[in-house]
């Protein structure tokens, strides 16, 4: 991945690693909306920069679900400046685990990568009270991930 000017950044996935090493895991939903969000939000939460991470969706809504975000503020994570974005071929090569939440189909397949499909209910639509527990179940399999990446995570 390149910067503005065309620039290399130092976590640009190369080959699945970041160019440093540190692991790379990539969080794939239809709408990248409120699973992939939340998961992103905690992954970055709990390894800070020693692992990378994005998501993406194959049919990108207009703005992350307003209940994902309420429920991940409530466990002092901020996503609200996110915003649900396309995942491209490069960032899926790029990735050393492919985290899939119920695109089915949709999500692409590319020999070699190790992919986790994630069965979690979709928070679209749904009340805040109704999304914590997706919520914390996101937590406790990054929590996990994490773990079997041998990444350090956050207090």
């Amino acid at each position: 991945m390149t910067d503005a000017q065309g620039q290399h950044r130092k976590d640009s996935p190369v080959g699945g690693r970041a160019r440093d090493g540190r692991p790379t895991v990539l969080f794939l939903c239809v709408h990248n909306a409120g699973r992939s969000q939340m998961a992103l939000g905690f992954f970055h939460h709990l390894a800070q920069d020693r692992a990378v991470a994005r998501s993406g969706g194959s049919e990108p809504a207009d703005e992350v679900s307003p209940s994902a975000v309420a429920a991940m503020a409530e466990r002092g994570i901020d996503i609200s400046r996110e915003f649900p974005k396309p995942w491209t071929e490069e960032i899926v090569r790029a990735a050393d685990v492919v985290v899939t939440m119920g695109c089915g189909d949709a999500c692409p397949v590319f020999p070699g990568k190790r992919y986790l499909d994630w069965t979690l209910d979709d928070p679209a639509g749904k009340s805040v009270a109704d999304v914590r527990p997706v919520r914390d179940e996101i937590e406790r399999r990054v929590r996990s991930l994490l773990a079997e990446l041998d990444v350090p995570v956050r207090g």
